[in-house]
């Protein structure tokens, strides 16, 4: 009974789309920047600004996640990434629906609704990686050419042949703004340094920046490259430390979850406890809670180590 009303509400809600002429994505968008909307009053703004009142946790998450499209260039996705966070949303409570159990729904519902948001959290933590590897050879090689002529210009063009992207592009660019645009080095410098959200090459920009004014300052360059070796090795060392918490973190929901379908061939009688008692469906929302909080603890306290200065 519980399907069918599942399955005659969602066709109401299409029916409502299309009467009203809504597409998807325009209502997701709406409902979105409706959430990230700033505080109306100007108490609100101060307190946040102040860090006296803290954001909701929805708010932090989508402020953290379009961040992080910027840095990787795929802010133009935050529309679809809202569609699909809404779908999941969907997703959720109609699998509670579906098992008759309404303390569920809410759990179910709230945990989906952040799962595209946590997959895009982790999709960057390689992005950061591989973006962390390819400056230490790019900074590296440029460092030691600049080393030799004094003569940052020079010492790109030399080895731009040798980067890969996305480090390219925006060595590319440095050069052909120089030669085509302004010869302004230190103006120059000072928008690379913006382009890479990553605080050891912008502190490898600032050094350059003071060296076109003394050239002496250029023994700073090579100390200021060797911390993007040293996080290499700290977090080669971290990601082997939370290995094995990760993976027996992966392996208690399995067992959790993997329980639930395994009872009804042990014990029936449990299985029917478990699913349509008040007392089960309390459990199995407790249960499914702990699940989703537990999943954001570790997304969050597994991420790679930055330098900050």
């Amino acid at each position: 009974m519980s399907t069918l009303q599942l399955i005659a509400c969602i066709g109401m809600i299409a029916g409502f789309f299309i009467l009203l002429s809504l597409s998807p994505m325009e209502f997701t968008g709406s409902v979105f920047q409706r959430l990230t909307d700033k505080p109306k009053s100007l108490r609100d703004e101060i307190n946040e600004t102040t860090r006296r009142k803290k954001k909701s946790y929805l708010r932090r998450e989508l402020d953290e996640v379009q961040a992080i499209l910027k840095v990787t260039g795929r802010s133009a996705r935050f529309p679809m990434l809202c569609a699909a966070s809404l779908m999941c949303f969907t997703v959720g409570a109609s699998v509670a629906v579906m098992l008759s159990n309404f303390f569920l729904v809410p759990v179910m519902a709230a945990g989906c609704l952040f799962l595209p948001f946590w997959w895009v959290k982790l999709t960057a933590n390689h992005f950061k990686k591989d973006i962390a590897a390819e400056l230490e050879t790019a900074l590296s090689i440029i460092t030691t050419a600049y080393l030799r002529n004094e003569d940052i210009l020079t010492a790109v063009e030399e080895n731009v042949a040798y980067l890969n992207q996305p480090v390219l592009n925006i060595f590319r660019g440095f050069v052909s703004r120089i030669k085509l645009v302004n010869p302004d080095v230190s103006a120059a410098l000072h928008d690379l340094k913006g382009q890479i959200d990553n605080a050891v090459f912008q502190e490898w920009c600032d050094a350059l920046i003071a060296c076109q004014t003394d050239r002496s300052l250029k023994t700073t360059l090579t100390p200021i490259v060797t911390k993007l070796s040293d996080m290499r090795v700290v977090n080669g060392e971290l990601e082997n430390m939370v290995f094995e918490p990760r993976k027996e973190f992966i392996i208690m929901q399995v067992l959790v979850v993997g329980n639930i379908p395994l009872l009804y061939f042990l014990n029936k009688d449990w299985y029917h406890t478990l699913m349509h008692t008040a007392m089960g469906q309390i459990i199995l929302a407790i249960c499914a809670a702990v699940i989703f909080i537990s999943t954001a603890f570790v997304i969050k306290l597994t991420q790679p180590i930055e330098y900050r200065r």
